[in-house]
C-alpha cells in the first residue's frame, strides 16, 4: 500500500474543516448525519471538533441494480435519520465518487424542509462525478486510484487505518 493522506494531513484538515462549518453556523445548532458505513470515523472526528452543539444522527444507505422490462434502474434506499423539519443538516460522508446516491439523498431530505442542507466529504472524486452536485466542505480533491483506510474498505479490510492509501494493482 502507498500513502496518499497521512494521518496528520486528515486531522489537520478536519480540524480546518470543523473550523469553517463552526464558523458558518455560529450560534446555530447542526444536525449531523453520517452515511454508514464508510463515513464513521471522518464524522467522529470531525463532530467531536465542531464547536457548536450537534446533533448526530446515522443513515444507511443502500443501491441496488434492477431490471425492468429490459431497462437498467438503479434503487437507493436509505434508513430515517429522524425529525429533521426546520433544521440545519449537515451529511457526512468519507468520499464522493459518481454523486448519485450524495445527490439522491440530499433530494430526499429537502423533501423533509429542515431549515438547510449542507454536505461535508473528506475526498471528492470529482473526475468520476455523473450528475451536477455542490459540496460544501471537501477536504481533498483526488483524481487517482481507489483509496483504502480511514472508514473505506477494501473487501471487508483496511476500514481501522489512520490514513488513506492506495492498494496496488493486482
Amino acid at each position: 500500500m502507498k500513502t496518499a493522506f497521512s494521518e496528520e494531513q486528515i486531522q489537520v484538515r478536519v480540524r480546518a474543516l470543523a473550523q469553517e462549518i463552526s464558523r458558518d453556523y455560529a450560534g446555530e445548532i447542526i444536525h449531523a448525519i453520517g452515511i454508514l458505513d464508510s463515513a464513521f470515523l471522518f464524522f467522529a472526528d470531525l463532530v467531536r471538533r465542531i464547536s457548536l452543539p450537534v446533533h448526530c444522527h446515522f443513515v444507511k444507505m443502500d443501491a441496488a441494480d434492477r431490471s425492468e422490462a429490459g431497462i437498467l434502474i438503479k434503487q437507493i434506499a436509505y434508513s430515517s435519520p429522524g425529525k429533521i423539519a426546520g433544521q440545519n443538516v449537515l451529511l457526512v460522508d468519507t468520499v464522493v465518487a459518481s454523486g448519485i446516491t450524495l445527490d439522491h439523498l440530499v433530494q430526499q431530505l429537502q423533501m423533509e424542509h429542515p431549515r438547510s442542507v449542507k454536505t461535508a466529504v473528506l475526498i471528492n472524486r470529482e473526475d468520476h462525478r455523473r450528475v451536477p452536485l455542490r459540496i460544501d466542505y471537501v477536504g481533498f480533491a483526488w483524481k487517482g486510484e481507489s483509496l483504502v483506510g480511514y472508514g473505506l474498505e477494501h473487501e471487508s479490510l483496511y476500514r481501522n487505518l489512520p490514513y488513506l492509501a492506495t492498494l496496488p494493482a493486482r
